[in-house]
């Protein structure tokens, strides 16, 4: 009978570390295809790799995060067209379309009084006040915007090789860099860390 408990909270989500598997182990696929294939069988291997954790997460934990959700849709779209034209500036600028787009959903949130960043990662972030949330967002939606510029210059000037490097060995690692600078401000706005698991953060895609 003590069984049952153990085995309704499994399934209230995936753990921090599921969470990021989901969220950025298409992104390996795509990096490693490419580093073998090319950009055009990448792209297949991304499309493939995130219908695949989409599956797992709805399977798994019968939930798909709206960001996944969105995410998705983009490679899957952006990707046929790619595949379709032979031309790979459209899974180029899949980056700048997300970041874009995402960071107006959480600007227009803010400003009509619906903290969209609060609704998707709320459980993700205890105790945080509504102010420190309208903090995290305008700074989520500002690292966006300029992650969204970084994009368009870099897939413009560059080499696609360059690109996909620069995606692996410059956009992630400076998000999670800008995740963790943001822990200070949450500590001081009321956020309780009460685990050793990642700091949560909107997907990077």
């Amino acid at each position: 009978m003590s069984t049952a408990p153990e085995q309704h909270s499994e399934q209230q989500g995936p753990t921090a570390g599921a969470r990021l598997a989901i969220d950025l182990g298409p992104l390996v696929v795509f990096f490693a295809v490419n580093a073998w294939r090319g950009i055009f069988s990448a792209t297949i291997a991304f499309m493939v790799a995130i219908t695949a954790a989409m599956l797992v997460s709805k399977i798994k934990y019968k939930h798909i995060s709206p960001l996944l959700w969105f995410s998705g849709a983009m490679v899957l779209i952006l990707g046929s067209i790619t595949i379709w034209l032979h031309d790979e500036t459209f899974i180029k600028i899949k980056p700048t379309i997300y970041y874009v787009m995402v960071a107006g959903l959480l600007l227009f949130g803010m400003y009509t009084g619906r903290n969209l960043l609060k609704l998707v990662l709320g459980s993700a972030y205890p105790g945080l006040s509504d102010h420190g949330w309208k903090i995290l967002t305008r700074n989520w939606a500002l690292f966006f915007i300029a992650m969204a510029l970084v994009n368009e210059a870099v897939w413009r000037t560059t080499s696609t090789d360059f690109w996909v490097g620069f995606k692996l060995w410059g956009a992630l690692p400076a998000t999670f860099l800008f995740a963790l600078a943001n822990v200070p401000m949450l500590m001081r706005h009321g956020m309780q860390l009460e685990t050793k698991e990642e700091t949560p953060m909107p997907p990077s895609q």
